[in-house]
């Protein structure tokens, strides 16, 4: 199971891509970070990293306002 910002989580099974997390969780691909156990994944590799089964991951969203 993947913990996501905290909570355990099965919107995807062990082992998809920081890109179909993110479909998953209806999340917009732009001002957003990932970290996965602490470690910031970069855009660029969001395709191809395979999320392992009980990461921690934190996805943050930009908010605009003030």
């Amino acid at each position: 199971m993947i913990i996501i910002n905290g909570e355990p989580s099965d919107a995807v099974a062990p082992g998809a891509t920081v890109t179909e997390l993110l479909a998953a969780l209806d999340v917009p691909d732009r001002g957003v970070a990932v970290a996965v156990d602490a470690e910031v994944i970069p855009r660029g590799a969001w395709a191809t990293f395979a999320v392992p089964d009980g990461a921690r991951v934190e996805v943050l969203i930009a908010v605009q306002g003030g």
